[in-house]
């Protein structure tokens, strides 16, 4: 279990260190989107972090920042949850 904490807070500050660098150009599906002029709709629920940002926080760094920390947090414990409900239905 200590093993796993520490492999978690490894990719957590990893993406803390990293998420300055990542790109703010659009990817490839975005971009031939935008080429052949295909307009997305206006969703019916923004979601929770929308475009991987938490609304309420100003700071584009920290919200960014918080949003994938949030996001990283929320998955781990999903896998979690998951792996004991898998593990309980063995025995």
């Amino acid at each position: 279990m200590q093993e796993a904490a520490k492999a978690l807070m490894l990719v957590l500050l990893s993406f803390a260190v990293l998420t300055p660098f990542a790109s703010t150009y659009p990817d490839g599906l975005e971009r031939v989107a935008e080429t052949i002029g295909v307009e997305e709709p206006e969703p019916v629920w923004g979601g929770l972090m929308p475009d991987y940002t938490l609304p309420i926080i100003e700071n584009p760094y920290a919200s960014t920042v918080l949003a994938g920390f949030i996001g990283a947090v929320m998955v781990a414990a999903a896998s979690f949850a998951l792996g004991k409900t898998l593990n309980m239905k063995k025995r």
